[in-house]
């Protein structure tokens, strides 16, 4: 339902049920102008309402800003997604390098094959048509495969993606990415395989079988590194977002969201026309589910930590005693949330000094305050805040207040934000308290959730059966707040993933490639008295050496692009050496268990078979 918004704030407020909603402007541009000639158009006009309409000391905290409404939907989407590109990226060309390096094995496999073929007449165009047929047939197989593959994960991680993400619901494979696909898989299978009929049959194939040395060789070689180096790029990225996840998990939130619920009540506006009936309703709601069985504290606020709506006031409209206002433009925000008396016992918020609200701070005369620790530390430094006065701009009509106490900090805008200092006020039975905002009831239960909930709505219901009720518990709101840097942290390891078990089938390809190539020289080696364990070694320091020199790489690369994930980590830094080296332990390990199977085949040779081969 649209309903026209009223200018006037006496109409506006009785149209919003007492309380008025914060206003956003959107504007659509004439043809041909751009934001920046909005903003510089906007300016002076911004500049006067300024000076006109805001009190001096608040005057400088507020500020002109103009925004596309794609960016306003997609700004925090973005950076994720560019990451997740680059991660997608990165597992294609591992990838590629991948077959890339399994055909060049294949086709040196087959370099004698190529060259009997070239012997009993083949000419070139007729050997590139049969590779061009059989990359073709891989290269189709493999992307249809990863087409019904890439399907199924789309709508796996459709359904498992947190809510807010923009335009996820509408991803999907269409037509452009399915080419996209299908071209990419033919372009690399093809490439490569062709490589064997590119360069001109050697007569020497005909004789013994290829050596596996020269350019082509290191080529293979090569690929290795890049796909290791790639892997622990990927890896480097995941492992900062796990621990930094992990962060989030363990941080402490100030207080304590397991066994509470929050429950809102949209109050039928004709019956509840005032602030008072609205304000009385609460009162006796908050009374009788205090009655119900293992309730343990019930209060009601305008807000609830860790997100969501939450009043506010500025740092240079907040006065004590000792120093008047600060200039303005000094601090930041301060948040202010009122409460009644039973709201730190709720929620179990800390005291550091002083005492909580009461319920003879309701009907005194001198109204009082709870400051946060940061806040109070801000006001009086080094001073004890309890028993001191503070004036806030536009509150109590500028009465002196007391501070009554000093609680701990809490995460109030989101987990991975920083701490804001922060004002608590007593929710009082009279209008002028009012913060304009439907209230929450907080209770906290010794019993299980799903237990309480249908005595908390059956109480509210006695009171009137009209009023819905919207329940839920403090835990999963701090859940839902940690499932985007869940699922993004989940998306960027299934890739990790997946680029370290497709370089991991590539090492193994090289190395049990070598190993074979080699078969007659370790032969010749343990002919010779070479040990079971001499040819172990033999074959592992190949293997060591294309993990280190694509470990050392990777971990370059990634100590660089690192810092491209900062604005996503919470609790950890860029370069945090505890990710790093377990990503590299867990590369070498897993290096290590590719290399043991051909290194394993390599050490039961017997060298009687193996100097009879070709």
């Amino acid at each position: 339902m649209y309903l026209p918004l009223a200018l006037n704030r006496a109409v506006q407020n009785k149209v919003n049920g007492g309380y008025g909603e914060p206003t956003r402007t959107f504007a659509r541009l004439k043809p041909g102008v751009s934001i920046a000639q909005a903003r510089a158009e906007m300016e002076p006009l911004f500049r006067h309402t300024q000076q006109t309409f805001i009190p001096p000391a608040l005057r400088y905290d507020f500020h002109l800003s103009i925004r596309s409404l794609r960016e306003r939907e997609t700004q925090g989407a973005r950076l994720p997604a560019w990451i997740l590109l680059g991660a997608v990226l990165a597992v294609m060309l591992i990838a590629c390098a991948n077959v890339a390096g399994l055909m060049l094995a294949r086709g040196a496999m087959r370099e004698r094959e190529m060259a009997v073929r070239a012997a009993l007449g083949a000419s070139r165009g007729r050997l590139m048509q049969q590779l061009l047929m059989e990359a073709l047939l891989i290269s189709l197989a493999g992307a249809a495969g990863g087409l019904v593959f890439a399907e199924g994960l789309l709508r796996a991680f459709v359904a498992i993606a947190p809510s807010g993400i923009p335009f996820l619901g509408r991803a999907g494979l269409d037509l452009r990415i399915a080419i996209f696909a299908v071209l990419l898989s033919l372009a690399c299978g093809t490439i490569f395989g062709l490589a064997p009929a590119l360069e001109q049959p050697r007569s020497s194939a005909l004789a013994a079988r290829a050596s596996g040395r020269g350019r082509r060789a290191y080529l293979r070689r090569g690929l290795v590194v890049v796909q290791i180096a790639f892997s622990m790029l990927l890896l480097s990225g995941a492992g900062l977002l796990a621990l930094s996840f992990q962060k989030i998990e363990e941080q402490n939130l100030g207080f304590r969201a397991k066994g509470v619920i929050t429950a809102q009540i949209a109050l039928p506006q004709f019956r509840y026309n005032t602030v008072q009936k609205q304000m009385d309703f609460y009162l006796r709601a908050e009374t009788a589910i205090r009655r119900l069985p293992g309730i343990r504290a019930v209060a009601v606020t305008d807000s609830v930590p860790p997100g969501g709506w939450q009043g506010g006031t500025h740092y240079s409209g907040l006065a004590t005693e000792e120093r008047p206002h600060a200039p303005p433009g000094t601090g930041e925000s301060v948040v202010t949330r009122q409460v009644t008396p039973d709201y730190f016992q709720a929620l179990d918020i800390p005291i550091v000094r002083g005492r909580r609200f009461s319920e003879e701070d309701r009907t005194s005369s001198q109204p009082r305050v709870v400051l946060s620790r940061l806040l109070a530390a801000r006001l009086f430094p080094g001073e004890d805040p309890v028993g001191k006065r503070i004036q806030i701009a536009g509150m109590y009509n500028g009465a002196w207040i007391m501070v009554a106490g000093v609680a701990d900090n809490v995460k109030n805008s989101g987990l991975t934000e920083q701490d804001e200092p922060e004002i608590y006020l007593l929710r009082r039975s009279v209008v002028s308290d009012w913060s304009g905002r439907a209230p929450t009831l907080v209770i906290d239960s010794v019993l299980l959730a799903d237990t309480v909930m249908p005595w908390v709505r059956t109480q509210i219901s006695s009171l009137d059966p009209t009023a819905p009720v919207e329940m839920k518990t403090l835990k999963r709101t701090v859940s839902g707040l940690a499932a985007r840097p869940r699922f993004e942290t989940a998306l960027l390891g299934f890739f990790a993933f997946i680029g370290l078990a497709t370089a991991v089938i590539g090492l193994y390809g090289v190395i049990a490639f070598l190993a074979r190539q080699r078969t007659q020289e370790i032969g010749v080696r343990m002919a010779l008295g070479a040990t079971r364990f001499d040819i172990l070694r033999l074959v592992l320091r190949e293997s060591f050496r294309l993990t280190a020199m694509g470990g050392a790489v990777g971990l370059a690369a990634s100590l660089s692009f690192s810092r491209v994930l900062k604005s996503l980590l919470y609790g950890v830094g860029p370069h945090d050496p505890v990710s790093f080296v377990a990503v590299t332990l867990l590369l070498i390990l897993v290096a290590i268990a590719a290399m043991l199977v051909p290194a394993r085949a390599a050490m039961t040779v017997e060298p009687v078979v193996a100097l009879r081969v070709e």
